[in-house]
């Protein structure tokens, strides 16, 4: 399987997004109305809930949607506000040596990925992150040093929310502390369970479990996979290996006292890596980011794609994944 990266810049929602909607709009429409569209909100809806929990942010997207034509469908799709149901593998975690260090894996559908790693300036603000959907981030960093990263909760409850990559937007756009971002995760309301994990300069960190149905429980936790306090979804935790994962990850940061460059390394090895592509829990990529310094490191097998927040780069990088049948079973 091959995949071309891609790293974007534009400082104001203009042609570069525009133009980068235009190459999604189909698949992005289509997942929007993947459940039928008599279950999505309104437009209305969509923006006045964008005012109510997300205020700062609504002129962006009001230029968003003016971007791309403005059109109905895509102005709903772009509030990210009750969308359809998506899950996803992942794992996360705090490195314990003396640098910020927050490293994740993007374990999902190739199908229904961006693959473009984004860097904008909205509101004066310097954002860059993996992209998703255009509005939305998958993990990513802001000109504070604020880092964040989510993975899928494992569970099964849906409710009226956003879908979280807005949410991980919103806290980069208008957060500079750790309180704040705090703040934001207990009060914005997210349609499904997903763990968010948030470092800063300082190494201050934590770990938010959102959900739909009861409130967001802030945890010390320094490494997230795929559930919550305990496994509810026993046969997705089953699937994902979300407890052997989360366990070879706590076993690493306690009993073996490591470098960083060590510790990176382990997400692109079993059980962290995964070629199940097939059953949409394939590693995309690994990020590691510094907050220290403003800057992440994108990794595969043999490559690595370094950019920082003052001296951001565009360009586009092809990624070869191996034969799922070539991987070791640990």
């Amino acid at each position: 399987m091959r995949l071309t990266f891609r790293a974007m810049q534009e400082t104001e929602p203009g042609q570069v997004l525009a133009g980068l909607f235009s190459e999604y709009r189909t698949a992005y429409l289509n997942w929007w109305a993947s459940e039928g569209l008599s279950g999505r909100p309104t437009y209305a809806e969509c923006r006045r809930a964008l005012q109510t929990h997300m205020p700062e942010i609504t002129g962006l997207y009001d230029q968003l949607c003016a971007s791309v034509g403005g059109g109905d469908l895509e102005s709903r799709f772009l509030s990210f506000y009750c969308p359809p149901r998506y899950l996803a593998g992942c794992s996360q975690a705090i490195w314990q040596g003396r640098e910020p260090l927050l490293v994740r894996n993007y374990d999902y559908n190739p199908s229904a990925f961006d693959a473009v790693y984004l860097k904008t300036g909205w509101n004066a603000r310097q954002v860059m992150g993996t992209s998703d959907g255009l509005f939305g981030l998958l993990d990513g960093m802001n000109d504070a040093g604020l880092s964040v990263s989510l993975t899928f909760g494992g569970r099964r409850a849906v409710g009226e929310g956003f879908g979280v990559p807005l949410i991980l937007r919103y806290l980069l756009q208008i957060c500079s502390t750790i309180e704040e971002a705090k703040d934001v995760l207990r009060r914005v309301p997210c349609h499904m369970s997903y763990n968010v994990t948030v470092l800063d300069r300082d190494r201050n960190y934590f770990t938010a479990f959102l959900a739909p149905d009861r409130p967001t429980l802030i945890t010390h936790a320094a490494v997230a996979t795929n559930h919550q306090e305990r496994v509810e979804w026993t046969s997705h935790a089953r699937l994902t290996a979300s407890v052997e994962r989360e366990r070879f990850l706590l076993h690493r940061l306690t009993l073996h006292p490591e470098t960083k460059e060590k510790f990176v390394g382990t997400f692109l090895k079993p059980p962290l890596y995964s070629l199940a592509f097939d059953k949409g829990f394939g590693t995309l990529y690994t990020a590691a980011y510094h907050p220290a310094d403003l800057s992440v490191e994108l990794l595969w097998l043999g490559r690595t794609w370094r950019k920082t927040l003052d001296l951001f780069e565009p360009g586009q990088l092809g990624i070869v994944y191996p034969d799922h049948r070539t991987q070791q079973v640990l």
